[in-house]
């Protein structure tokens, strides 16, 4: 397992955005969290196994809510422990 870091930026912050995407990761099965961050850009962190699926994921964060507009997705593994549930789930 390991865990990688996502930044989302463009018109992502008061656009429902991390609503729809924690909704769409769930559905998927897909494990980690997602957060505003202070410069109006969005962190989400994600669980990966051996059969994760990058591009359902890059796809997901690129689709965001019909008031998103994500401009770019950068994409950083992490390497320290950080403490997940079994769900993906809104951070605050």
């Amino acid at each position: 397992m390991q865990l990688i870091k996502f930044i989302s930026k463009g018109n992502v912050q008061g656009v429902f955005y991390r609503k729809y995407v924690s909704k769409a990761m769930n559905k998927e099965g897909i494990s980690g969290y997602i957060k505003n961050l202070p410069d109006g850009s969005v962190e989400s962190v994600v669980k990966i196994d051996e059969k994760a699926d990058i591009n359902k994921i890059l796809n997901i964060l690129y689709q965001g809510s019909p008031k998103s507009d994500v401009k770019s997705v950068e994409m950083f593994p992490i390497n320290e422990n950080i403490n997940l549930s079994n769900m993906f789930e809104v951070r605050y």
